[in-house]
This record gives structure tokens, C-alpha cells and sequence, in this order.
């Protein structure tokens, strides 16, 4: 099968995106690079890879809900940590959408719909994600507005944020972005240091009252209010 039309069968991309990534140099096919259009592969045999993501077509498609805990690494395989899918036990293989740093807690969704993971964990389409924050000392409503507007950071400016005060050390914060412990830095740069981090939503996935730790498959109107986002 032609390599394009496997990631459109997929169900990962169209066949004209995916000539895109092929040209750009983002397709592997076990483990090397692939640039020309009309490659053929063979689906029961090679591995395809996007951007790092695995391809995989007719498998049985999950979408979990997970509230993480504390100490355990948003990772598939990371030696002498505690890793996420050791909270999980079911047959299929499934991958973290996107981070959540060892130190936070809360909403993190796994899954092996490679197409949903893909256009999740790229900072490029927009989703919200939105996060409750504890802080050790008062921020100012300056300070929070100074966050809201975007920060210089790591060589670039933090997108603009929505950010909600709930008392004198808590706010909630909307991101469309995930640099690397961005709210951590953010609040360092005004002062103060975060003691707590939690997701509470994905697009339009909440957390709700899963409890830490506590696992649960996404429900139809999630999954479809999800995937009508791609």
C-alpha cells in the first residue's frame, strides 16, 4: 500500500496531508525517514510513524480519562520512576496525550488514535487546557494580568491566557500552549512559586470528581465533542 493513502486509511490525516508530511520529512517507516511520495509499505509488517506517533489502522480505538497523581512520570517507559500506565491495566496499547509534569496533578487523556494524539499534543490547533493553581504567596491582580497578557520566556512570548482569581493565593488559568513548566516559570517571573498545579480540562473533557489515581474511558458525547475538534 502506498504510504499516503496508509495514513489516510488510518484515519490519521487525509492522503493530501499526508503527502505534506511526507515531503517535510516528518513520516518514518521502521525508524527511517521517508521523503518520497508513492513508498510502499506493508501494513501488517513496517511501522509508521508521524511526528513520533505511531500510526496503527483497524484497531479497537481508546480514549481514557486519567486523574494522575503525584509522582508518577507522563511517560511509556521511563527506568526508575513510576509512569502513568501502571495506574491503567487493560490490554491495548495506549500513549499520554501530551505532558503533565511529575510534580502536578490532574486530567490527562490516553489513547491509541494516533490522528487524536497528534493533533492534541501539538501546540498548533488551539485546544484549551485549563489549570487550578495554588501559590506560596499573594500574586497581585497586575501580576495575573501581567500572565493573561504573555511573558518573555525561553526566547519567545507566552501566548495570552485567560486567568480567573478564585482567592488571594488560588487562580484558575486557560492555555492554548504547553512550554516546558510554563505556568511554574510564569508565576516565578511575578514573585511567588506554585505549590499545587492541577488540570482540570482538555478541550471539552473535564476532570470533574475522578478521583487521583482513578482511571475512566471517555463517554460517547466526550468522544464525539473530542474528535469533532480535529
Amino acid at each position: 500500500m502506498r504510504l499516503q493513502k496508509y495514513l489516510s486509511s488510518a484515519g490519521f490525516c487525509s492522503r493530501r496531508k499526508g503527502e505534506e508530511y511526507i515531503k517535510d520529512g516528518l513520516v518514518k517507516v521502521n525508524g527511517i525517514i521517508v521523503t518520497e511520495l508513492g513508498t510502499k509499505i506493508d501494513p501488517q509488517n513496517d511501522r509508521i510513524e508521524v511526528n513520533g506517533t505511531l500510526v496503527q489502522a483497524d484497531h479497537k480505538k481508546v480514549y481514557i480519562a486519567l486523574n494522575k497523581p503525584r509522582e508518577y512520570v507522563t511517560s511509556c517507559d521511563h527506568p526508575g520512576e513510576k509512569i502513568v500506565l501502571n495506574l491503567i491495566d487493560i490490554p491495548e496499547r495506549i500513549y499520554p496525550v501530551g505532558r503533565l509534569d511529575k510534580d502536578s496533578t490532574g486530567l490527562l487523556l490516553l489513547t491509541n488514535d494516533g490522528r487524536l494524539h497528534h493533533r492534541l499534543s501539538h501546540p498548533s490547533f488551539d485546544h484549551e487546557k485549563e489549570y487550578e493553581v495554588t501559590v506560596a504567596s499573594y500574586v497581585t491582580d497586575g501580576a495575573l494580568r501581567s500572565m493573561g497578557k504573555g511573558m518573555p520566556m525561553m526566547g519567545t512570548k507566552t501566548r495570552p491566557a485567560k486567568i480567573k482569581r478564585i482567592s488571594s493565593k488560588r487562580f484558575r488559568i486557560v492555555l492554548k500552549e504547553g512550554k516546558n513548566r510554563q505556568i511554574r516559570r510564569m508565576v516565578r517571573k511575578v514573585g511567588s512559586r506554585v505549590t499545587e498545579l492541577k488540570r482540570i480540562r482538555i478541550s471539552n473533557i473535564k476532570l470533574g470528581k475522578l478521583s487521583e489515581g482513578s482511571w475512566r474511558y471517555l463517554r460517547e458525547k466526550e468522544k464525539e465533542g473530542l474528535l469533532k475538534t480535529l
